[in-house]
């Protein structure tokens, strides 16, 4: 009582709020500014509190799980590109680590409502949404929502809460606990992978909704706004960031405009991962830049975004989609046409819409339907399981037709919802071979045997098969931090190239944990990130505080799987992604990955043991992960670190 109010370090509302469905109890948490310093935010405040604080072995879709909404001290703040929030849990999919990434304006608008995170446990007995509105949180009955798709639960609470409010919420896929399930917001934005969506639907959690008014601290405003104008006109002069081919492509087309290009040299898988783009998908131009683009309506970006690489598109003509639905983004084009030899645009924005207004990973479940048609072309399943529907290459009726059976869990619909492996599990009859995963997580774009340092970013992070992870190429593309000097690729053996692999894997940790979008990233120098993050926090970070930062994020994940008895050996490429046997025509013929050494050399750049996965005692302590190192290297000195759930 007349104490001087504790003041947070800009960037931060300075509250996370811990939610119980099973008691329907809901309280607040000072943010800790040590954890603000040490991890920053986003997956950073993920990876240390559910390690710190969820124990070992819980059943994904239990009541143990926690499932976290956590955004970054950047997101919704004047810094370029700070709109993103992320998502974390164990994952429902995989048994590891998960996390996914989302843009938008939910993640502002969540610190606008007078939080920086969310982290639920328990599980309700009916259908509920957590409503937030400037710092009071409340959670109220959904069974009115219960079984409406995504964009008729956001529709609904904006009818029920006002126009202002931002939703993130699951469809009837996560609703039936499709493992491939997955959280929207606006109506198009994913939090796709992981299979979150599922976790969320077990909590029989249908929605969040957040209202508020707040404005995000900063530590000098003046300067945060001057920064924002400053890097911005320097990305749009003449030599500027905005001219690179790519960040233009991106501005012009958005994620999707070149795909002819990439199909041709080889960095997109084809026909389930066994094909060759230039042989088998000859009309890779029908889904690529001008082709899509003429059936874009509108641009639309996330919160600020200069890029605005997303779109809304025209109504459907051959298919019975609304106008305004999102634009195919290019991994969905890619698992829902490139991988399906299906070159009929139009039946990729359908297949993409039904996966946004149910709740479906794109990337899942295009690869799915991928593997179905294998299994169908080798007679591993015939049209009766199938419920007639003629699974043929290219038959984007007979895609669009599955798709919706996998969102409704209907028919042979419901063997594939839950993923490639899953379906391999029950289908049987040698069809695991045709399933494309790494521990049931489908395989992202991004062809290792066109970028082979690809394979080791697949199968080393904690949540297999991320696509948003920087590679050796993204630096070869000149697509790495613009003021940061690596040696000549070609010069060096895969040793170094593994030091400059856990280099970006440290350094893009830390950037998602601020809220950035990766995509902008490619716009900004890490001098110009750094130069915002003290403008926002008042807080100044080197370029080495920032990695150790990253590596503190990379570290406690990775924990987090070795306390679930995973090893690295668990992550596995399927062979053919990897070239054996190799392809015998095209960019990548005669390409054979040797990831078994690209794992080790990233491993013992990270020094983590390649056996265990365990980061080293040395490395923990040194990077101020004491506690971390307590529990996995003497279990039975500390049973525990820190609070636990359940």
């Amino acid at each position: 009582k007349g104490g001087r109010k504790r003041e947070m370090m800009g960037g931060y509302m300075g509250k996370l709020l811990f939610v119980d469905l099973s008691l329907r109890e809901v309280r607040d948490e000072n943010l800790d500014e040590q954890l603000c310093r040490d991890f920053i935010g986003g997956v950073g405040f993920g990876a240390k509190l559910l390690f710190d604080r969820q124990k070992g072995g819980v059943d994904p879709l239990g009541p143990e799980n926690t499932l976290s909404f956590i955004t970054g001290p950047l997101t919704g703040t004047p810094s370029l590109f700070g709109s993103r929030y992320e998502v974390v849990g164990k994952s429902p999919l995989t048994g590891a680590w998960g996390q996914a990434n989302s843009g938008g304006d939910f993640g502002p608008y969540l610190k606008f409502a007078g939080y920086d995170g969310i982290f639920l446990t328990g599980v309700s007995e009916k259908p509920v949404y957590l409503f937030i509105e400037n710092g009071v949180a409340e959670i109220r009955d959904a069974e009115q929502l219960w079984g409406m798709d995504t964009a008729e639960t956001e529709d609904m609470l904006k009818g029920m809460l006002g126009e202002e409010v931002r939703v993130a919420s699951i469809g009837p896929a996560g609703e039936k606990l499709s493992l491939i399930s997955c959280i929207i917001n606006n109506k198009g934005r994913a939090i796709a992978r992981s299979g979150l969506g599922a976790l969320m639907g077990s909590k029989k959690l249908k929605a969040v909704a957040v209202l508020g008014t707040r404005r995000v601290p900063l530590a000098d405003k003046r300067k945060a706004n001057e920064l924002r104008r400053r890097y911005l006109a320097e990305m749009k002069a003449p030599s500027g960031a905005f001219k690179h081919p790519t960040v233009e492509s991106l501005r012009k087309f958005g994620t999707i405009g070149n795909n002819a290009l990439f199909i041709r040299a080889g960095s997109s898988p084809v026909k389930n991962w066994g094909g060759v783009g230039v042989n088998d998908f000859p009309n890779a131009a029908a889904i690529s830049d001008v082709n899509v683009l003429n059936l874009e309506e509108k641009k639309y970006g996330c919160y600020r975004c200069p890029l605005a690489c997303g779109g809304l598109m025209k109504a459907g003509t051959e298919y019975t989609y609304a106008a305004r639905v999102h634009k195919p983004e290019y991994e969905t084009a890619t698992f829902f046409g490139t991988m399906c030899l299906n070159d009929n645009l139009e039946s990729i924005i359908m297949a993409n819409d039904i996966c946004n207004r149910y709740g479906l990973d794109t990337i899942s479940s295009g690869s799915t339907i991928a593997f179905a048609i294998e299994c169908y072309q080798n007679h591993v399943i015939t049209n009766k399981d199938t419920d007639g529907i003629e699974l043929n290459w290219g038959n984007h009726r007979a895609i669009v037709a599955m798709t919706e059976k996998m969102a409704r869990r209907e028919g042979f619909g419901d063997i594939l919802a839950d993923g490639s492996k899953a379906a391999a599990e029950k289908i049987g009859n040698g069809s695991e071979k045709y399933a494309m995963h790494i521990r049931g997580q489908e395989l992202p774009c991004g062809d290792p045997r066109g970028m082979p340092s690809k394979a080791a970013v697949l199968i080393t992070g904690a949540a297999p098969g991320q696509h948003m992870r920087g590679s050796v190429k993204w630096v070869e593309s000149g697509l790495g931090p613009a003021d940061v000097e690596f040696p000549p690729l070609e010069k060096l053996t895969y040793s170094g190239k593994g030091q400059i692999d856990a280099w970006m894997r440290k350094y893009y940790h830390a950037v998602e944990a601020m809220g950035i979008c990766l995509l902008g990233d490619w716009g900004l120098t890490v001098d110009s990130i750094l130069n915002q993050l003290t403008a926002v926090t008042g807080r100044e970070y080197s370029l080495e505080e920032l990695l150790t930062v990253g590596e503190r994020i990379a570290c406690c994940s990775q924990a987090f799987n070795v306390r679930e008895g995973l090893k690295p050996a668990d992550f596995k490429l399927p062979e053919r992604v990897t070239g054996n046997p190799p392809l015998k025509e095209g960019p990548n013929a005669n390409v054979t990955v040797d990831v078994a050494n690209m794992v080790e050399e990233f491993f013992d750049a990270m020094e983590w043991d390649v056996e265990t996965g365990k980061p080293s005692k040395k490395k923990l302590d040194m990077i101020g992960l004491e506690g971390v190192a307590g529990e996995l290297w003497a279990p039975d000195k500390y049973p525990s670190v820190g609070k636990r759930t359940g």
